[in-house]
């Protein structure tokens, strides 16, 4: 019952987010996500147009190909499962510095800029963040075994399977909860039990965002101008602006839902200004 209610409060966290982003004016850091993609698309079309000999002329050369064709599925692999951890550590300052504009309009806690400190919590997101994809794998190959064991080669339509979902919900919210949990000082043993406290908000946080960031956009067809087709064209706009959307919104959610949780006007490792000046600014 209790997961029932923090998923709930998670959900609508989002809610208010979407009314308190556009109240607030932060929608123009959606610009810099927006980018990212189309750079990491670049990168991507660069890699994917790569010189692979496909006439291998003997054995030594055939070998190598297939090395070469393993490397990149491998790696292929690994960037569709955990491109949603990379994002967060990619954007790791920026969504620190959302969540601290968006904790200081809502209590009119301040944060003083420190370099050093920014190098600590970034170090610290992606510590979070290689914990949780470790634990996420390793749980998702004990679901895999015991799936396939219980349904053999169907193993991937057994209820049991979807469970992967779920798990990878929970630890992509965990991600996003840390961001706060550092500020108030909890150590990462003390993050950890907070989140399995309230796991039901950590799943509904990440269920959104990887909800989102899942779409299958394919952002090339915004720059093949040669065989336009505007529906195409339309819906995969759309689902590029979603997927954009997606880590900033996340991130003003979580912080949102953690102030509730914890009350961060309480917090003592923060600086206190004016929560009437910050509106009016």
């Amino acid at each position: 019952m209790r997961f029932l209610r923090n998923l709930i409060f998670g959900y609508k966290s989002y809610i208010k987010a979407i009314k308190f982003i556009f109240e607030h004016k932060l929608y123009w850091f959606f610009l810099i996500p927006a980018v990212l993609m189309l750079v990491i698309y670049k990168i991507g079309d660069w890699i994917q147009s790569r010189y692979i000999p496909t006439d291998a002329q003997n054995m030594n050369e055939i070998v190598w190909f297939l090395i070469q064709v393993m490397l990149e599925l491998t790696l292929a692999f690994l960037l569709m499962k955990f491109a949603k951890y990379l994002v967060i550590i990619i954007l790791s300052p920026l969504l620190s510095e959302i969540s601290m504009r968006t904790e200081k309009i809502l209590t009119g806690n301040t944060y003083p800029f420190n370099f050093k400190q920014l190098v600590a919590d970034v170090k610290r997101a992606m510590r979070i963040v290689v914990r949780n994809m470790m634990w996420e794998y390793t749980i998702f190959v004990v679901i895999l075994l015991v799936t396939y064991i219980i349904s053999g080669s169907k193993f991937g339509e057994s209820p049991l399977f979807y469970l992967t979902y779920l798990v990878g919900c929970f630890y992509y919210g965990f991600g996003f909860m840390d961001y706060v949990l550092e500020r108030v000082r909890m150590d990462i043993d003390q993050s950890i039990h907070f989140v399995r406290d309230h796991r039901g908000v950590a799943v509904a946080l990440g269920s959104i965002y990887s909800l989102m960031i899942f779409v299958p956009v394919d952002v090339g067809i915004l720059f093949n101008w040669s065989n336009f087709e505007f529906l195409p064209f339309l819906l995969h706009l759309g689902l590029w602006a979603c997927a954009s959307v997606a880590p900033i919104l996340t991130i003003v959610a979580t912080t949102i839902a953690m102030d509730g949780l914890v009350d961060l006007k309480t917090n003592v490792y923060s600086q206190k200004i004016d929560t009437l000046e910050v509106e009016e600014s």
